[in-house]
């Protein structure tokens, strides 16, 4: 067994690695710039981990998703493997002392958002420190024709300067060509080596179902599909509605969005995972970095926003191997929706200063300062306020945000955290000198350690309470007042939305906004829409093979099992089966008058224009009207 495969075993248990990912390692350690292409669920993560972990040295992982940071940061901790995360809304003395840590202590990944490397301590540190490799995840990110473009991604290169012997790995689950091409030039990578894996999933069936009952047709769906599933929809409120409705119907089912509290969707998300409910009905903020490799069937009960975020989502499904269901669900009205929001989430520039400028008022800030500063932040309150359509008003935040003058941290989850900030001696000599104090300091050094004197610690306070038989107020004071007198630094927990100004407070009318680029992007998200348009209206073609080709990938035969190729193989018997089709249609319409979108699913046997094309010669022999209600009947 090579030192990979001994690596991989010892701290995440497998015996062997998933296709592409020895290839990329081997590329990694061999000092080569490289850019991996992996779907969802392909281990990306292994691809810069054990390569770090063969060498000496700190890897860094430029990361845009905070949660998604602390979560691995978590996972190797449990490991046995030091790992450290910088992102917006941390306090400055708790940066200082991570980056102390990756400079002089253990630790060997250090997690950082794209918006902290042109901060000056960051920079400065980073000099300092020993480096073996410079990871950098969701790598699409970095170019405007992708879907998901972040400025601060191009700081990327510019660190390469400090550090120009160390090598890149650059990851992502969906490019097309060009934003490939974008990846390697913004990243100034040399002589990169490009590893894709097939954006084909061959368990993964595709399918469209443009429907009058949205309802109902979910309902087809997973009473036909057993197994854990995901229902993915657009907005906070339907994600309730819909969950509301499944348990109504007696299928078990709850919701998830960004606007619960941290505790609410850390328990919703476990409990789905240990299949205690089958469905979970989300907004896009559910899915990342789970490891859930029995899900059957995702279901877009709502039309997504591009192809790169479908494929995505999609793929949460089937990642065990065995066949799976991608389905979107939807009514021609939700096209008219789409463009409409879409409109929506391309606000003028006139808009996106006054919304800047309602941020620094509301939040009091002087031209030049905030840099770097967090605030809590109620939307509601904040679109009230200054009377700005909440729904605009978000989507404005979230281009300010693209474009790096802030960062929103949704439904921000910050656990209690807690440093002593004198040494040993000193502490000693406060605890004679304050005997009230005494039995919270010997409390907390029990509890937490030597730790604390090195390190920000997660603290309980609850635990802290039940140990020293005392309640949650009076812990809190008292480590407010140990706080007060500088014994030690203690950050309250935060469960709140907060903002982070990522550039000192501007002038509105001096906003770096490029007009030209915002623009351009403005018709290459409509582009994407379109895209999406004309996926589920496909008449006739494989829906893998124009994922594969929306990727730029060459494809071979047809998927043979999404809808269209299904559909194809019934084809040539269908017309031998018109009788049959007549006959069905008979049948139903005895019991109740239907459209002929209900006719159609109801008949999922048979290909939709064969149903079609019966009805109408059903209807030129007089065998069937067209009811007042515009249903079929006799």
């Amino acid at each position: 067994m090579n030192k990979a495969q001994q690596i991989l075993k010892k701290y995440w248990g497998h015996e062997a690695f998933r296709p592409l990912q020895e290839d990329i390692i081997n590329a990694v350690v061999s000092g080569r710039d490289t850019l991996a292409l992996l779907p969802t669920g392909g281990g990306k993560s292994i691809c810069f981990q054990v390569p770090a972990m063969m060498q000496e040295g700190l890897c860094i992982v430029i990361s845009p998703l905070i949660a998604l940071m602390r979560d691995q940061v978590d996972n190797l901790k449990k490991r046995g493997i030091p790992a450290e995360a910088i992102y917006a809304g941390m306090s400055s003395r708790e940066v200082d002392l991570t980056l102390d840590n990756c400079v002089y202590g253990p630790v060997k990944f250090l997690y950082v958002s794209p918006e902290r490397l042109k901060t000056t301590i960051f920079k400065e540190r980073l000099k300092k420190m020993n480096l073996c490799l410079l990871a950098v995840d969701e790598a699409h990110c970095i170019s405007q024709w992708g879907y998901d473009f972040r400025p601060a991604y191009l700081e990327i290169a510019l660190i390469k300067e400090i550090i120009p012997d160390v090598n890149i790995l650059a990851l992502t689950a969906s490019a097309t060509l060009r934003v490939q091409e974008d990846i390697i030039e913004k990243l100034a990578l040399k002589n990169a080596v490009v590893f894709k894996k097939s954006f084909a999933r061959e368990n993964l069936s595709y399918s469209v179902f443009n429907v009058e009952d949205k309802d109902r047709k979910l309902l087809e769906i997973l009473n036909g599909v057993n197994g854990s599933s995901i229902v993915y929809v657009m907005s906070r409120k339907s994600a309730r509605v819909v969950a509301e409705f499944l348990n109504s119907r007696h299928i078990r089912a709850e919701y998830y969005h960004a606007g619960l509290s941290a505790g609410q969707r850390a328990l919703r998300q476990d409990r789905w995972i240990k299949n205690q409910f089958r469905v979970m009905v989300a907004t896009n903020a559910f899915g990342m970095g789970i490891d859930k490799p029995d899900v059957r069937l995702v279901v877009h009960y709502e039309l997504p926003a591009n192809i790169e975020a479908y494929y995505q989502e999609a793929g949460r499904a089937g990642r065990d191997g065995k066949r799976a269901y991608a389905v979107i669900v939807y009514h021609v009205y939700d096209v008219s929706v789409l463009r409409k929001r879409f409109e929506q989430s391309t606000p003028s520039v006139d808009y996106l200063r006054e919304v800047y400028q309602g941020l620094a008022n509301n939040f009091k800030l002087a031209i030049g300062s905030g840099l770097m500063a967090t605030y809590d932040f109620d939307p509601g309150h904040f679109s009230s306020t200054y009377n700005f359509d909440p729904l605009k008003a978000y989507y404005a935040i979230k281009k300010l945000e693209n474009e790096g003058l802030i960062q929103l941290n949704e439904g921000f989850y910050n656990p209690s955290k807690l440093f002593f900030s004198i040494d040993k001696q000193h502490l000693y000599e406060f605890q004679v000198a304050n005997a009230k104090f005494d039995p919270i300091i010997k409390s907390l050094l029990r509890m937490y350690g030597g730790e604390l004197f090195s390190n920000f610690c997660v603290i309980h306070e609850k635990k802290l309470a039940d140990f020293l038989g005392m309640n949650m107020q009076e812990i809190k004071e008292q480590l407010q007042a140990l706080h007060s007198q500088e014994v030690l630094v203690y950050q309250p927990l935060k469960d709140e939305p907060q903002i982070t100004f990522m550039t000192p407070r501007l002038n509105p009318d001096n906003l770096p906004l490029d007009t030209l680029r915002l623009a351009e992007k403005r018709q290459l998200d409509q582009e994407k829409i379109e895209a999406v348009i004309h996926y589920v209206d496909l008449p006739h073609r494989c829906r893998s093979q124009y994922i594969q080709n929306y990727f730029g990938e060459d494809f071979g035969d047809d998927c043979g099992i999404c809808d269209l190729c299904l559909r194809r193989k019934r084809s040539g018997s269908d017309n031998e089966k018109i009788p049959e089709v007549r006959e069905s249609i008979r049948q139903l319409l005895k019991k109740n008058s239907l459209s002929i979108g209900h006719i159609v699913e109801k008949l999922p046997d048979y290909q939709e224009k064969t149903i079609v094309d019966t009805i109408r010669c059903m209807l030129d022999n007089n065998e069937l009207k067209t009811l007042d209600s515009g249903e079929l009947g006799f």
